[in-house]
């Protein structure tokens, strides 16, 4: 059965701000209404997993809990959906509100600060009948002094265990000049290297959004360092058991098959070579990491600070973080909670917040961006054509959406760019146009015009 029309995308006018929570469920609820669901897009008895962006507690630059809105995703929008899905389960059902942050966030600071738990009691009064829970879904949790891990915490991560696939021939990987040379999250290079190699290219994901009957992407509308934009595609990374298999970037400069670096500066040399042997030394040794601190300080005295200098992938000539997040569809599309082929379709939903996005220096030290829009679609590459759109850039100018169009391989985008539709209100901002200023390491790469 075709559950929606992938190529239209609704981009809805909305406030600027979130103080008035009604004017919220209005904007998400008139562009839900505009896509023109089946009724039975969300049936009563379902598993509704609401998948939204928390990467960080707080804006990286500002740790404090007035620095967040700009960074996650909001609760007035999640409490928006719970709404809108609630009401079509009919008292029969779960939803599960669930993401992986950043390894080195707090999921207990991301709570207090966006009172989620005030919200979720709120909607479990209003819908008897219906659990609502939230997940953090990773497996542990890392603490960080100034940009080293000092030590780790296990968690109990998804109560439903973790699905390993196996792209292997299909993923986006294949071929690429880089293998052997990817970096993950982690100094443990050699792990994220064994998973992929040659044709091996393996993920593991976590069970509760990869059983969903239904799944709603609730991403932020923002810029990103290593892919240009994170919204409905990027926001899978946290669907991930293990962020050490996804590779972000790839060590040394082009010349030498690499997106660590734009240029084999001596700098860029020098720090390749010293920063490299620093965390091999480093992996799983928390204790030692600690000593490691001020000499990092140093470090970036001379080398510069990430905030200004690009390094790690984080520019638009970045050529492997894309292709990671294009597996991560791949294989939320293709497979299910069981790591088995789908039998039918995933019944998919994304639900943009743009109110307040995040420019420049995203995803985690964005400037704050009151862009007042809601984007709506039943496809994430059509939405994050129309994402990059609304903020002042040409989509097809970023790999991660020109790729996501040009896929072999277990594809999963089965029209072309020029089919996307778009219904937007026409007396907002929204059709006047948001220009968004990219992350330094891509201006110039993306703009329109």
């Amino acid at each position: 059965m075709e559950w929606h029309n992938p190529t239209f995308v609704c981009r809805q006018s909305a406030p600027t701000d979130y103080t008035d929570p009604a004017k919220v469920q209005k904007a998400v609820n008139d562009a839900l209404a505009t896509l023109k669901l089946p009724d039975d897009y969300v049936r009563p008895g379902d598993r509704v997993v609401l998948k939204p962006n928390w990467v960080k507690e707080h804006d990286e630059r500002y740790p404090g809990p007035d620095q967040w809105q700009h960074v996650v995703t909001h609760p007035a929008v999640i409490e928006a959906v719970i709404r809108w899905a609630a009401e079509r389960l009919n008292g029969k059902g779960s939803i599960i509100i669930c993401d992986a942050p950043q390894t080195d966030s707090s999921f207990a600071k991301i709570r207090e600060y966006c009172r989620i738990d005030e919200m979720i009691d709120c909607c479990r009064a209003d819908f008897s009948g219906i659990e609502v829970n939230l997940l953090d879904l990773r497996p542990e949790e890392w603490l960080a002094v100034d940009g080293v891990t000092v030590s780790k915490t296990k968690l109990p991560g998804d109560p439903l265990g973790s699905t390993r696939v196996a792209l292997n021939e299909a993923s986006e990987f294949v071929g690429y000049d880089g293998l052997g040379k990817l970096y993950g999250a982690s100094y443990d290079m050699a792990e994220t290297n064994r998973m992929h190699e040659g044709t091996r290219h393996e993920y593991l994901l976590c069970r509760t959004p990869m059983g969903a009957d239904v799944l709603i992407n609730i991403p932020k509308l923002k810029t990103h360092k290593k892919v240009g934009l994170t919204c409905a595609l990027k926001n899978l990374v946290g669907i991930n058991a293990n962020k050490n298999w996804l590779p972000h970037h790839t060590e040394g400069t082009p010349e030498v098959g690499g997106d660590q670096f734009p240029k084999a500066t001596t700098k860029a040399k020098l720090e390749h070579s010293w920063m490299g042997r620093a965390k091999r030394i480093l992996k799983n040794r928390p204790l030692l990491s600690r000593i490691f601190v001020p000499i990092k300080k140093l470090a970036r005295f001379y080398f510069g600070d990430t905030q200004a200098v690009v390094r790690s992938g984080n520019w638009h000539g970045n050529d492997t973080c894309w292709r990671m997040v294009l597996d991560l569809n791949k294989c939320l599309f293709h497979f299910d909670g069981e790591g088995n082929r789908r039998e039918k379709p995933l019944r998919y939903l994304a639900v943009v917040d743009g109110i307040i996005g995040g420019e420049g220096n995203g995803p985690m030290a964005p400037d704050a961006k009151p862009a007042g829009v809601i984007i709506t679609g039943t496809h994430p590459a059509a939405v994050d054509h129309v994402a990059a759109d609304t903020m002042g850039f040409e989509p097809m100018n970023l790999r991660l959406i020109r790729n996501s169009f040009e896929v072999d391989e277990l594809n999963f985008t089965n029209f072309s760019a020029t089919e996307i539709e778009i219904s937007e209100c026409k007396d907002s901002a929204v059709s006047a146009g948001i220009v968004f200023r990219p992350h330094f390491g891509w201006v110039g790469a993306i703009e329109r015009g």
